[in-house]
């Protein structure tokens, strides 16, 4: 389960990089002036320098805490299945 969300979760950092990028490409002669252009630039860099360092530190406390948050997932898991069957 750990392996499968740090994949999504970098699937989604990818996946926010090129939606910026596409729109940065794809919008860059609607902006009035160079200043705005640059103005832009600099909000989508930030946009993606924290979304990225979140989901960074949502993997790390998901890497320190593993055994516990998907023990119990494990655990609900097989409670469900008894539960069924």
């Amino acid at each position: 389960m750990h392996k499968r969300d740090v994949q999504v979760a970098w699937t989604f950092v990818i996946g926010l990089w090129l939606a910026i990028i596409f729109v940065a490409v794809t919008t860059w002669d609607l902006a009035p002036n160079g200043q705005a252009r640059v103005l832009l630039l600099i909000a989508g860099a930030v946009v993606l320098l924290f979304n990225t360092a979140a989901i960074l530190a949502m993997l790390k406390h998901y890497r320190d805490d593993r055994d516990f948050i998907y023990g119990l997932d494990i655990k609900f898991l097989d409670e469900s299945r008894a539960g069924r069957g």
